[in-house]
């Protein structure tokens, strides 16, 4: 009999949150677990987070504030970097980084048909093909077909209304106070850092396992 495979939306150093997410999820040995970006960066400890993930995670995919990290010390120019950012780069060890390097843009199971990523995909495209700046960043789709925040755009709609599959698409990075479901996509960032929960996903069954934030970490 094989084991679950669970997705956990974005963590954003609530380490406690995590901690106590993975308790209730009481892990067999045979479960995968893909944390979908994000890890780091407006919570209380983004080193912790690390540690947790590195212990029990399957895959931690490439969120954009790691991508954002990561540019800054390939290129140590600090427009890169938000105020946030300095918080975690003081907290990050050499382990850490290793970690944050090796991290893949997608998680893809063929036998369940399902594709993890951290921000989402432009629908009139190959996913394969889709590069870092794309899939970690989008939330919507701008009038020319471009990948934009909500911010940006914010009555242009978001790529999971536009996503026709399959395979079917498992994402963070858009926090919303529910999960958000399309036929074919599946949102999970529920704002833990904003004071709402963290958010597991687990197939085969198609569950839903929640904890509450103990508190705002971040106004947005």
């Amino acid at each position: 009999m094989s084991g679950r495979l669970i997705a956990i939306g974005d963590i954003h150093g609530c380490h406690q949150e995590f901690e106590e997410l993975l308790e209730k999820l009481d892990l067999g040995k045979d479960d995968r677990v893909v944390l979908l970006g994000d890890l780091v960066n407006r919570g209380p400890n983004s080193y912790k987070v690390i540690q947790l993930a590195r212990e029990h995670a399957t895959a931690s995919l490439l969120g954009n504030h790691e991508l954002r990290l990561l540019n800054y010390r390939k290129t140590d120019d600090p427009s890169h970097l938000k105020k946030i950012d300095y918080d975690t780069l003081e907290q990050l060890n050499g382990k850490c980084w290793d970690y944050i390097e090796a991290m893949p843009l997608t998680y893809v199971d063929d036998e369940l048909g399902v594709v993890f990523v951290h921000g989402g995909f432009l629908p009139d495209r190959p996913w394969q093909k889709q590069p870092a700046r794309i899939v970690t960043r989008i939330q919507v789709v701008g009038k020319d077909g471009e990948a934009l925040k909500r911010s940006e755009a914010p009555d242009a709609p978001h790529w999971s209304t536009l996503w026709e599959g399959p395979p079917f698409v498992v994402y963070g990075h858009t926090p919303r106070p529910e999960v958000e479901r399309t036929k074919w996509t599946l949102g999970i960032d529920t704002g833990c850092v904003l004071g709402d929960y963290l958010t597991a996903y687990i197939l085969p069954e198609k569950k839903i396992i929640q904890v509450r934030a103990r508190e705002r970490y971040f106004r947005g």
